[in-house]
């Protein structure tokens, strides 16, 4: 059986497999409100918040998804509780460890973007570790925004352009959008087709601002630890309905 039989047997048959976004982006925002809904402990919603992605991550490979980007943790997220930050870094890094041979059995492909450098050293090692483990990988590929900010992104990409100007590398008139989104954290990846935003809230939150320019929006009031293969299944029939112009006619 070839790989696109092997999909077509797992994907809906009311969605089409030419019409699948190539690259899912997906804000994970709930996992505090559903633990508080059920009286626990904000650090349980994002437990339950990891094994959300996890099955959302099995989902697109299942239906062949080409790359998903998840926003794991944003800079602005450092003026939370410090019991809080300590936990999800804590939680970062045992995923990773406990997690990487799956991720290598089904050939996953797995990067970090954003501030790595202010991450826990631990952190950090276990980081590129994971990335180098997976790196020839040939399946999905999975991006992790961590300590990730969209404008910091973009300053980030313009004082790198500026340094090339100055050492005349490369000319003012040189300067396009292909050349500045090499410079961006996601270089080497497509832009979003389709970014899925979970329990309501309705903005991008500093998340992939140049890379969402003609990508298409899901709001869902779900809260993200109950989001299921069924709610992606409606964000995907929802994303075929629609017709992309890209700004033209």
């Amino acid at each position: 059986m070839t790989a696109m039989q092997t999909i077509l047997n797992k994907l809906p048959s009311d969605l089409s497999p030419d019409r699948l976004p190539r690259h899912v982006a997906v804000i994970m925002d709930g996992n505090g409100r559903w633990a508080k809904r059920r009286g626990l402990p904000r650090v349980i919603g994002h437990r339950q918040g990891v094994e959300a992605l996890k099955k959302l991550l099995r989902c697109c490979d299942d239906w062949g998804i080409k790359a998903l980007t998840a926003y794991a943790f944003s800079t602005e997220n450092w003026g939370r509780p410090l019991e809080e930050v300590e936990f999800l870094m804590t939680l970062f890094e045992r995923v990773l460890a406990r997690e990487l041979e799956e991720m290598m059995e089904e050939n996953v492909r797995i990067q970090f973007v954003g501030n790595l450098t202010a991450l826990p050293s631990s952190l950090q090692a276990q980081i590129e570790h994971s990335m180098n483990e997976t790196l020839n990988n040939t399946g999905i590929q999975f991006t992790v925004a961590t300590n990730y900010g969209a404008r910091q992104e973009i300053i980030q990409a313009c004082r790198a352009i500026a340094t090339q100007v100055q050492l005349g590398h490369i000319q003012p008139d040189d300067i396009d959008e292909a050349l500045f989104s090499r410079h961006l954290y996601t270089a080497n990846i497509c832009d979003p087709d389709l970014l899925i935003r979970t329990s309501g809230e309705m903005r991008l939150s500093n998340f992939l601002l140049w890379q969402m320019a003609y990508g298409e929006l899901y709001i869902t009031d779900t809260l993200w630890p109950d989001f299921d293969r069924g709610e992606f299944h409606r964000a995907l029939s929802t994303y075929q309905q629609r017709e992309r112009r890209f700004g033209k006619v």
